[in-house]
């Protein structure tokens, strides 16, 4: 049902019904008993109301809202990081840096190898090649 039990809701109906009636009341034809008639438009009325709020997206008052967000200390271990391996990155020569950070956006080594213009294998011992001179940039 429209209303829910709900007597704001109720009463809002009621008056749109109302409304309803009145604006239609000069297209009454008579074909009809009049009780049927304001039926049918009650009834279309309160379809009507029923279908637009069910499009309607519900919200809450801010007020009323526990926000339940984790709250953890910044760790810049994670960016540190990220930097140092961005800047070993660079100590590389082109084809290598190429073909890293394609690895890293997740590329296959199909699409590496298409890329860079390399067959897949080559472009596989080529990865296992930079990891190591990565780790030796890092890890000296």
């Amino acid at each position: 049902m429209y209303t829910n039990g709900d007597e704001v809701a109720h009463k809002d109906l009621f008056q749109e019904i109302t409304i309803q009636l009145w604006k239609a009341y000069p297209k009454f034809r008579g074909d009809s008993k009049f009780s049927t008639w304001m039926y049918r438009v009650s009834l279309n009325t309160a379809i009507t109301l029923y279908r637009k709020q069910k499009r309607k997206i519900k919200t809450q008052d801010w007020e009323n809202v526990d926000f339940k967000i984790k709250s953890e200390p910044y760790d810049s271990t994670l960016d540190d990081n990220m930097k140092l391996m961005y800047a070993a990155i660079k100590e590389l020569n082109d084809i290598d840096k190429a073909l890293v950070l394609l690895y890293l956006e997740d590329k296959s080594y199909t699409e590496i190898s298409e890329t860079l213009g390399i067959s897949e294998v080559n472009a596989r011992v080529k990865m296992n090649r930079v990891k190591t001179k990565l780790k030796k940039i890092l890890n000296p």
